[in-house]
């Protein structure tokens, strides 16, 4: 190309581009598996422009031959006689599993993923795998061929129902020899290695745990631990998180958020209601602990569920340990170790004192691991809480002071605001002024006027 300008360069490349209908249909086709077939097609207009002697165009066509030969390389297993088919395998060890799904459409690999389901220690891995099927395929279509590496216990009739599923017939197959069992294999070393990850990280997780019950003096490593926290603005909007933590990690699926409900409203009179004042960060942490509590009583009173703690912090001091104590008090909760983490000093991170009933607050070496482990928790139970505190500020934040009017609905919202200009302008306008704005009747005026003024 030495005697060309880039602006001829440019002009050929242009022509080379095919058009946008084109890319989109060629896009499509490869999404489904039909890279071979837009391999071929390349190759009939390579040829063409050869015979055409339009050497510079025929060479583009090479090099978008190429790069799907490098794709289709990088597939580290293909799948040839089957069209679309997922390649399934279970691998069982220390009581764990993992399934790991292999996608294959129109022969080529659609890449995998690894899942571990929960289930009893004792089941083996053919029932575990029947069932993860039922809730894997309950909400994505099964494909035409399903490759399985142990026979489920009633493989006929989870077929039957996968055909009723995809409205069309599914083979189940547990293949015995062969280059489709060769194919499980491989699935099954990469469910092996998945496995042995997990339980690497499991591993880590649960010296944590133990250096955690040896800080605390705990009978054991905890299975589940609880992280309190509450999160307002100078008592507004309040609400409480609960994290969770075990042997694999965060929970995420338990945490919870509770709205403060026995706050005052900013500025209300003082009363014998029971409603304490805002921003009585006890009194949040009481309500929290005492609605969590009460409802596992309710329905997990001989905690055999494993949704019980071992261990319970809450985000405070002395102050807050002795109100979570109070409440396992009142509710007659015993069994349940309690203790409350707070920042040192001057709120200096990596200086927090733990403190526990009856002992005087503990400190951790600054390195310790127990010590950031415990930091991690606190900060996800605080992340949560202000999350949810955001959350609900936001909401607030779009209503407004129209919203609970009785017989007032969109439309005539839309015309208050349009005249007045803003919901407070509504509050203080008189009964004519109201009665002034279209679709507003004397009627609607005069109730409008008295929501906002009961005393007249």
């Amino acid at each position: 190309f030495q005697g060309r300008s880039k602006l001829s360069i440019r002009r050929q490349n242009w022509r080379l581009r095919p058009s946008p209908a084109a890319s989109v249909e060629h896009a499509r086709a490869f999404l489904a598996g039909g890279s071979q077939k837009i391999q071929r097609h390349f190759s009939r207009l390579m040829q063409d422009a050869s015979d055409a002697e339009e050497y510079e165009k025929a060479a583009g066509y090479r090099d978008r031959i190429r790069a799907l030969t490098r794709i289709q390389a990088h597939q580290d297993i293909n799948l040839k006689g089957v069209g679309d088919a997922d390649v399934i395998g279970a691998h069982q060890a220390g009581g764990q599993t993992c399934i790991q799904v292999f996608f294959f459409r129109a022969g080529a690999n659609f890449g995998n993923r690894a899942y571990f389901p929960s289930h009893a220690r004792e089941e083996d891995a053919a029932a575990v795998l029947e069932a993860f099927l039922g809730q894997f395929y309950a909400k994505a279509l099964p494909p035409k061929t399903i490759l399985v590496s142990h026979s489920p216990p009633n493989r006929k009739l989870l077929a039957e129902a996968l055909s009723v599923r995809a409205g069309r017939n599914v083979s189940l197959v547990w293949p015995q020899r062969g280059d489709k069992r060769n194919l499980i294999n491989h699935v099954l070393a990469n469910a092996r290695e998945a496995l042995a990850r997990r339980m690497a990280e499991s591993a880590s997780q649960r010296r944590l745990l133990e250096g955690l019950a040896q800080a605390l003096d705990l009978d054991g490593a905890p299975e589940r631990i609880e992280v309190f926290d509450n999160s307002h603005v100078s008592g507004a909007k309040a609400v409480g998180a609960l994290i969770v933590a075990g042997p694999e990690g965060l929970i995420k699926k338990a945490y919870r958020k509770f709205t403060i409900r026995g706050a005052k409203q900013s500025g209300a009179p003082a009363g014998n209601d029971g409603r304490f004042s805002p921003g009585d960060d006890y009194a949040m942490m009481r309500e929290v602990l005492s609605r969590r509590f009460s409802r596992a009583l309710k329905e997990e009173s001989d905690r055999t569920a494993g949704t019980w703690p071992d261990l319970v912090l809450v985000d405070g001091g002395k102050g807050q340990l002795g109100v979570a104590l109070e409440v396992f008090e009142d509710l007659g909760i015993e069994g349940v170790t309690v203790a409350a983490i707070a920042k040192g000093p001057d709120r200096h991170a990596g200086r927090e004192r733990i403190y526990l009933p009856g002992c005087e607050p503990l400190t951790l070496p600054p390195r310790d691991p127990v010590l950031f482990f415990l930091q991690r928790l606190r900060d996800e139970a605080h992340r949560f809480a202000i999350g949810a505190h955001r959350d609900k500020r936001s909401k607030s934040l779009t209503r407004s002071l129209l919203d609970d009017i009785p017989s007032i609905g969109a439309k005539r919202k839309k015309a208050l605001l349009h005249h007045f200009g803003a919901a407070k302008a509504v509050t203080e306008a008189g009964r004519a002024d109201l009665e002034a704005v279209d679709g507003i009747s004397k009627a609607t005026a005069n109730r409008i006027y008295e929501w906002f003024h009961p005393d007249g």
